[in-house]
């Protein structure tokens, strides 16, 4: 988060990574990219999606509203899948799109698969887009039900695969 973070703790990840795991908002934070846990039609909505488009400003719709449809006819990011923008009116440069799964839907293993795969992802347009510090929220948490402790552990694991990458997260 910004400088002017709530609660913090930090560890070393990798020998060139720190994990800072604090509370507060997401649209505050200054260094390359915040995730948005992002719904499949990339449009808005509530929550950290919400927040963030509404810190953005309307370019980040624009943007949103421009990248292309892969399923059916509104779905511009597959759960597990992430996309990037810019982050316009927000302090980070950069906004990486991903949708985590919705809890009741899938098997534990399939949602815990689905999650991972939002955070690899997420960090595989971080190293293509030379993110070194990165900010994420507590994905498919909220109103997609994941429960904080087993999404916690899938988003540390998938994060020490891909912690290489960045500085910072």
């Amino acid at each position: 988060m910004s400088r002017s973070r709530t609660s913090q703790e930090e560890f070393e990840l990798t020998s060139s990574t720190r994990l800072i795991l604090s509370q507060g908002d997401l649209t505050r934070f200054s260094g390359d990219a915040i995730v948005n846990a992002a719904a499949p039609e990339l449009l808005g909505g509530g929550g950290v999606d919400g927040a963030i488009h509404a810190a953005a400003g309307p370019q980040l719709l624009e943007a949103c509203r421009r990248l292309p449809i892969m399923q059916g006819r509104t779905v511009r990011c597959p759960t597990g899948e992430a996309h990037i923008t810019p982050g316009f009116n927000l302090p980070a440069r950069c906004v990486i799109h991903t949708v985590g799964p919705i809890y009741s839907r899938h098997t534990p293993e399939e949602a815990a698969r689905l999650l991972a795969n939002a955070h690899r992802n997420s960090l595989r347009l971080a190293q293509e887009h030379e993110i070194k510090t990165i900010a994420f929220p507590a994905i498919s948490c909220g109103v997609y039900g994941y429960p904080l402790e087993a999404a916690a552990k899938v988003a540390l694991e998938a994060c020490k695969e891909g912690a290489d990458s960045v500085e910072e997260m």
